[in-house]
């Protein structure tokens, strides 16, 4: 019954991507009505295959006057085993690899992250106890160098960090059943909105030497709509558009020993999840985030205001 609904979903899917038209309560429309009134479980177990995912940062850093500064390009490639393959007591993502490009510089890779594994659960770890959100060991980027051995600067090692924090936001934690609160398992049907158990929540952004104690990010009202339905990659999927709604952070950076830098800015986040119907799995991910930042150097007062605009595209790539 369940694959009938599917190949369903995906007849009707191409009949729309082929601009077919049918008037609604007559022939072939009615089903499509019916279809488009369902109910879904997008929280539903996911298959228990092996996964491969694909994700791009694309940051691009303006002047106030709207020019652009430069772009830096983050990519990351994961390969994730399920914890009923793995044994382990969450998925067990590895990192394949890892590179950046930072402005007109050529790119390089992290060797320090290649092969690097860790285990996600939605399950508090001792590291998440600890502050480090997702039990992402702050460890393992402390004092990261590229290719050729030079040290990645500290704010652009936050990024590379951070990466993986948004890779599972998206793909773990939106995508997921949530066990304390409001999640992905309240939106059945299409036009169903939530806000979500996160909303308004304040975690801790803190990153060992990079990125002092004390530094935040206080989420908005994030909300989760199920938008829609479409294919990627052939495959039928659900559309389920987060919103941050109006988010605020901290910072506070040493770049160099005795120095501190405080920063302080708003941000807004929104992107669009697409879920395998038939797996579950995350096939899509399309974000983008504007930053706006205020920084100090306590030492002298001075400030400088920077405007930062983040795409990403994360892609199941089996």
């Amino acid at each position: 019954m369940k694959t009938r609904i599917i190949v369903k979903i995906l007849v009707i899917l191409v009949a729309f991507s082929t601009g077919a038209c049918f008037a609604v309560g007559a022939g072939p429309a009615g089903s499509y009505k019916s279809v488009l009134g369902r109910t879904f479980e997008l929280a539903g177990e996911r298959s228990k295959q092996t996964q491969q995912f694909q994700m791009e940062s694309r940051l691009i850093h303006y002047a106030l006057d709207g020019t652009r500064v430069s772009t830096d390009v983050y990519n990351l490639r994961l390969k994730c085993v399920p914890a009923p393959l793995s044994g382990k007591p969450g998925d067990e993502y590895a990192c394949l690899d890892f590179t950046l490009k930072l402005g007109d510089a050529p790119e390089t890779s992290i060797p320090a992250l290649k092969g690097w594994s860790h285990v996600f659960s939605l399950i508090p770890t001792d590291l998440d106890k600890k502050g480090q959100v997702f039990g992402i060991d702050h460890t393992k980027f402390e004092n990261l160098k590229d290719a050729d051995g030079k040290a990645i600067p500290k704010a652009n090692v936050y990024h590379v960090y951070n990466a993986f924090i948004d890779f599972h936001a998206f793909c773990d934690y939106f995508a997921k059943r949530t066990f304390g609160g409001r999640g992905i398992q309240d939106i059945t049907k299409i036009g169903q909105r939530i806000v979500h158990e996160s909303a308004f929540s304040e975690p801790p952004v803190n990153l060992g030497s990079n990125v002092a104690k004390g530094s935040f990010f206080k989420n908005g009202k994030i909300t989760l709509e199920f938008k829609g339905l479409c294919l990627v990659d052939n495959a039928p999927c659900a559309i389920v558009t987060v919103d941050s709604g109006q988010s605020s952070f901290k910072m506070i950076m040493n770049p160099a020993t005795s120095m501190e830098e405080r920063s302080v800015g708003s941000s807004h986040y929104k992107g669009d999840i697409y879920i395998d119907l038939a797996t579950k799995w995350i096939r899509k991910v399309t974000f983008n985030e504007l930053v706006i930042t205020e920084s100090t150097m306590p030492a002298t007062q001075k400030k400088k205001n920077e405007v930062v605009e983040r795409n990403i595209t994360i892609r199941n790539v089996k």
